[in-house]
């Protein structure tokens, strides 16, 4: 691995190594740019993950103090627990799904074919599908994911038969097992999935696409990059004219450094990115950096979610097998007959038992509760996750009551449903037990929903610097060699899981980049 002197003002400084930061990294160093990652994370590997929930949590979670506010149910349930994503080499692609579906063409323009929405602050995307499709190409090859390139489905698991079962008599049409960037078959030097079951937890045969194993190797293999693990960013430098020139962090041995940088591209998902904004206030830049338009860390989505689990006589073992291989995607479409806008996907999930005791139902305890803890292996389970409205008062903000192990004010994070969120929630509740039901379910059950995976929003993009963050190319419109590289560069967040859509907006970037650094304009 290359090692760059603290002094070097000629590198790429990216901060996280995730979808965003860690793809960015590798298609810059690629096109021989400087690259040095900060990941406030250890590092994991394949060898090291532990296919058991509550060890692989305290091995992979961001544990550092956080707050909530708002209505929502996880500030009642997991008020220390906003977002369940990963403080790791690879970030939360180490733990997630693998589910990557493209953003359809409507939900770029969500304002446009929405229209004004009551307390809803919705936005057109920038930039179209038709400008992002080159580029989805790209990620779902670089990705593996199943059904494009000729790559084929994943089998289909005993929770996703019932699922297609039922769904498919219902007349549903759009009913398989995914686009998962996870391999089907054998592909660049990496395995088959091998249907461990228990998935989240770290890929122990490396088959799941994670930048830990994929990315962040092709970078240190082409000798222009640097990754420093266990560096906490806790603040972003710039000089006189307001230009970033360096980044400040907390070393592994909890020394304090200053690397300096050429550009920065802040990569740390969508609540620590906007709290890193925030934290980096000057008297140049009181709101803090790239704030002008006051909407750093507003905007937050976590897309509307819940879970149905449906109860049979006959054992399904929903666990086995891949766990979210398995989608109904008809209801992703935009049709406000059915009392809301934006549209939502059904996909197959499956939880351990240490988890579906603590995400069932949280707190609750008795009879009923126990009848579904005793049926565990007859049980089949879906996820609901749809399209949630931005609200500039959802948002991230920091809490000046408490400070984190490095004496920062650690992020709050507000959040009340919008109308149009419980409306879709209640429907997507509906369609689902309907699914179970015509297979037979003898019980169903609702869960509410579980702590953020999926953290879009809090420095979005916009056409105008006073309606957002940063322009189509995630760079900020106050700073120009300051950039966004995550989820929190979203516009709105469409019903699709986000991750491809992360993957892809990064490599557009890097090719931006790359360009403006050529013709010497950043």
């Amino acid at each position: 691995m290359a090692k760059f002197d603290f002094k070097d003002d000629s590198v790429v400084v990216i901060i996280g190594s995730g979808a965003g930061g860690g793809t960015l990294a590798n298609e810059l160093c690629q096109k021989g740019i400087k690259v040095v990652v900060l990941e406030a994370g250890g590092t994991q590997s394949n060898a090291s993950f532990i296919n058991d929930e509550w060890k692989a949590f305290s091995q992979l979670a961001w544990l550092d103090k956080r707050t909530t506010s708002g209505t929502w149910r996880v500030a009642k349930d997991f008020a220390g627990l906003p977002a369940w994503v990963c403080k790791t080499v690879g970030g939360t692609t180490t733990h997630w799904a693998g589910a990557s579906l493209r953003f359809q063409e409507h939900e770029f323009r969500a304002r446009t074919v929405y229209g004004g929405i009551k307390n809803a602050n919705l936005l057109d995307w920038p930039l179209t599908l038709r400008e992002l499709q080159p580029y989805y190409a790209k990620a779902e090859d670089k990705m593996g994911v199943t059904r494009t390139n000729g790559i084929p489905g994943l089998p289909g698991n005993n929770n996703f038969k019932v699922m297609y079962n039922g769904a498919t008599r219902l007349g549903y049409k759009e009913v398989h097992t995914g686009n998962m960037a996870i391999n089907s078959q054998p592909r660049r030097g990496r395995a088959r999935c091998l249907q461990l079951g228990f998935c989240f937890e770290g890929c122990k045969s490396g088959a799941k696409w994670s930048t830990l194993y994929t990315e962040l190797p092709e970078a240190e293999a082409t000798g222009h990059f640097e990754l420093r693990s266990q560096s906490h960013v806790t603040r972003i430098e710039h000089d006189a004219k307001g230009r970033v020139n360096g980044v400040v962090y907390i070393d592994q041995d909890g020394k304090e450094q200053r690397q300096k940088a050429r550009i920065v591209c802040v990569a740390g998902n969508a609540i620590e990115t906007p709290r890193l904004l925030l934290m980096s206030s000057s008297n140049l830049f009181k709101d803090g950096l790239a704030n002008s338009s006051g909407q750093v860390g507003r905007n937050y989505m976590r897309h509307m979610t819940g879970s149905v689990y449906a109860a049979f006589n006959e054992p399904v073992n929903m666990y086995r097998g891949t766990t979210m291989a398995g989608i109904v995607r008809d209801e992703a479409h935009n049709d406000t007959r059915r009392g809301f806008v934006g549209g939502y996907e059904m996909e197959t999930l499956s939880l351990g038992l240490p988890f579906m005791a603590a995400f069932l139902n949280p707190g609750a305890w008795g009879p009923d509760f126990t009848w579904w803890m005793d049926r565990y292996t007859s049980l089949a389970g879906a996820w609901l996750v749809g399209e949630d409205m931005p609200r500039e008062s959802n948002r991230v903000t920091l809490n000046t009551s408490v400070k984190d192990q490095f004496g920062n004010y650690v992020p709050n994070v507000h959040f009340d449903d919008h109308d149009n969120d419980v409306a879709m929630r209640n429907h997507a509740y509906a369609q689902a037990e309907r699914i179970y039901g015509a297979v037979g379910a003898i019980k169903t059950f609702r869960t509410p929903p579980y702590p953020s995976t999926h953290n879009m929003g809090t420095a979005r993009m916009s056409a105008r610097a006073q309606d957002g963050v940063c322009n189509k190319w995630g760079q900020t419109h106050d700073i120009p060699n300051l950039f966004i590289s995550d989820g929190s560069q979203f516009t709105t967040g469409g019903a699709e899981n986000p991750t491809l859509t992360i993957v892809t907006l990064a490599i557009r970037q890097a090719d931006y980049i790359a360009s403006q650094m050529s013709r010497r304009t950043i």
